[in-house]
This record gives structure tokens, C-alpha cells and sequence, in this order.
């Protein structure tokens, strides 16, 4: 059982009145599975815990922040070499694209939710990996015209430019990754909103990076995934 949740946590707890450990699995089984929130409801309700789906939903869109924020300071280092892709997310009956990158092993650099898919999008995404990831020495993308104009400009800025690849083929490890991703949001039934969708992705490209040992541990010590995922409360 979590005592003492971290400050961030604690600030959202405020306004949350279910006990923690219920809130916590219910999360992380929304982000970690193929589940629908009404499957989850049902699922506490054999448990009996009784709790609307609409409030699973409403403790994620609160928690996912905080946990991902606690995770950014134990994420493992990735490698230099980048294979970088973006998938599309369905919002409101519109497509949106959701950037996303991996190292040469598999383990996820980074990824960023946009409405657009353009020069301004794919610059924006290398911007924000590079500063939380360190500068690569290689980045792998397809034929987009449009990710290789945002590494352009990325590299007009460089006195040492980061190499650029263009292969379908070397792309493939970001693609399949993309898969897991997709699974999770697929029993979702459609996303309502543009911010919402943002936080739900973010809590499932967490547990994925979890799932995948990207997280350091704690003094050398191995635990499981789902304790990985509850130790960022603390």
C-alpha cells in the first residue's frame, strides 16, 4: 500500500476521494491493456468496487501527468542512432499524428502528439527529443518530405549535422513499434478531445517504455512492471 505519494501526486490527490491503490490500478490497467473504460468498470464491479467509468477516466486525465513527469528523471539513456516515424490517432473524426521515435535497440526516445502533420510539426518533435535525449548521431526517417525539412532546419542551426537516412526498410523497428501502441488505443472507441487524447497517449507511451525496462531501478534491483508503475507515486 502507498503511504506517502510524492508532492506532484499528493496536489492531485486533493480533489480525488477513491483510495489511491484502486485509482492506481485502474489507471494503470486503462493505459497498460487493450481495455475500454466501460471493461473497467465492469472489472472493479466483479471486485466490488463500485466505480462509473466516466470516473476511471477522469482519474487518468488527472494522474497521467504527474506520473509521467515522475518518470521523466529515471527514464534509461537511449542510443544514437534514431529511427523516427509518426502513426495516425483518430480525434473527433479527424486524423492527428502522433511523432514518435526509437533507438537501434527498440527502447523509445520520445514522442509528441500534433494536430498537423508538417515541417513546423516535425521540427517541434526532434526539438523537444533532442533536449530531453541528448543531440543523436544518426536519425532514420521514411520518404517524408516533411520530417526531412524539420531535420533540415534542426541542422541548419548545427556546426556538426546529424546524419540523415531515408529508408523504409532501416524504418521498420519504429513501425512495428508503433503496433503496441495502437493496440492499447484501439478498444478506446474514439477519442473527444484534443487534450484528453494527448494525456491518455502519453500514459500509454509510459507504461510502454516501462514495459520495455526503460525505467532505472531502484538500487540495481529489478521489480515488476506494475511496481515500476506504482513507485512513481512515491
Amino acid at each position: 500500500m502507498i503511504k506517502t505519494p510524492n508532492t506532484v501526486v499528493s496536489k492531485v490527490l486533493k480533489r480525488l476521494h477513491y483510495p489511491l491503490d484502486i485509482m492506481l490500478t485502474c489507471v494503470r490497467w486503462y493505459v497498460a491493456y487493450p481495455l475500454s473504460l466501460r471493461h473497467l468498470e465492469e472489472m472493479m464491479s466483479e471486485r466490488a468496487v463500485s466505480v462509473d467509468h466516466s470516473t476511471v477516466h477522469r482519474w487518468a486525465i488527472k494522474l497521467l501527468p504527474a506520473l509521467g513527469k515522475a518518470f521523466g528523471p529515471r527514464k534509461q539513456e537511449v542510443g544514437r542512432s534514431w529511427r523516427m516515424d509518426e502513426t495516425y490517432i483518430k480525434v473527433k473524426g479527424e486524423w492527428k499524428y502522433l511523432y514518435r521515435a526509437v533507438d537501434k535497440a527498440g527502447d523509445t526516445v520520445d514522442f509528441l502528439f500534433r494536430a498537423k502533420r508538417d515541417k513546423a510539426a516535425a521540427r517541434c518533435y526532434f526539438e523537444r527529443a533532442i533536449a530531453g535525449n541528448g543531440v543523436p548521431e544518426t536519425v532514420t526517417i521514411d520518404k517524408s518530405g516533411a520530417n526531412l525539412a524539420g531535420l533540415n532546419a534542426i541542422n541548419a542551426d548545427r556546426e556538426v549535422p546529424i546524419k540523415i537516412r531515408q529508408s523504409k526498410y532501416l524504418n521498420n523497428v519504429v513501425e512495428q513499434d508503433h503496433r503496441a501502441i495502437k493496440c492499447i488505443v484501439r478498444p478506446i472507441l474514439g477519442f473527444k478531445s484534443f487534450r484528453c487524447t494527448r494525456i491518455i497517449l502519453g500514459g500509454i507511451e509510459l507504461m510502454h517504455m516501462i514495459a520495455k525496462w526503460q525505467m532505472k531501478s531502484d538500487g540495481g534491483r529489478l521489480h515488476s512492471v506494475p511496481k515500476q508503475f506504482y513507485d512513481l507515486v512515491k
